[in-house]
């Protein structure tokens, strides 16, 4: 085994086991050097990808520190973030930074089947656990799915549960991507240019109308996104 992956193994057992706590100052760079007898390159690559997979935050200066446990979301499931929140413990709250009617620009319009310029409607919504945010939700809805989405109290009842009360979905469409996203979004989820994001597309239909086009994005630090895939019949994959 390499020795930067000896070292990172010995760091994660100490953080699985409880040794190490969240927020916890590991060894530094020199002193895992003398007790693995190897040089500081070396320690500082096993750290390097121990915070790239968000298992430590280093900060300059001071260290590195354990990172706190990363939530883990189902990937397939349309559901609540705030019923997540509240389901391991937090506290949710919600930040409106969006709510209005526009004009469907082509692109989004040809996604929606709907016409180009038509009205649409638009959030843009920051769901925290602690003030801590956990999830970017940008979401275009079909007025004619939702004709009184934006007379809705969002503080109260998150977008999914209200439309998922008017609507049931009949069809979903998954894509996500890891990716560093655009300024604005990593100012709303407070944080720097460094730190990639999962974005999770999603369209959804009811019966044959396509009812939202949504884009969500979570701190790769923060959340961790999982699926499972089941064979259906004739080849075709089914989601569970």
């Amino acid at each position: 085994m390499p020795m930067y992956q000896s070292i990172k193994e010995y760091i994660g057992r100490k953080i699985d086991t409880g040794e190490l706590q969240t927020g916890s100052r590991i060894p530094s760079e020199s002193q895992l050097g003398a007790l693995f007898k190897t040089s500081r390159m070396t320690v500082n690559r096993a750290l390097r990808e121990l915070a790239a997979e968000g298992r430590l935050i280093r900060k300059q200066g001071r260290g590195s520190f354990v990172a706190p446990q990363r939530t883990l979301s189902a990937l397939f499931e349309v559901r609540s973030i705030a019923e997540e929140i509240k389901a391991w413990g937090g506290k949710y709250s919600c930040h409106i930074h969006l709510l209005s009617e526009e004009k469907i620009p082509p692109g989004l319009a040809e996604a929606m089947h709907l016409e180009p310029y038509q009205s649409i409607y638009h959030s843009v919504m920051v769901h925290m656990d602690n003030n801590t945010p956990l999830q970017l939700a940008d979401r275009y809805v079909n007025p004619a799915v939702a004709p009184q989405y934006l007379q809705q109290d969002f503080s109260r009842i998150t977008p999914n549960e209200y439309l998922l009360s008017i609507a049931p979905i009949s069809s979903v469409e998954h894509t996500v991507e890891a990716l560093i996203p655009e300024a604005w979004i990593r100012e709303l989820l407070k944080i720097n240019g460094a730190e990639p994001c999962l974005a999770l597309g999603r369209r959804t239909w009811v019966a044959d109308r396509v009812a939202t086009r949504s884009t969500f994005y979570y701190p790769g630090s923060r959340y961790r996104l999982s699926g499972r895939f089941t064979p259906g019949e004739g080849g075709t994959i089914r989601v569970s």
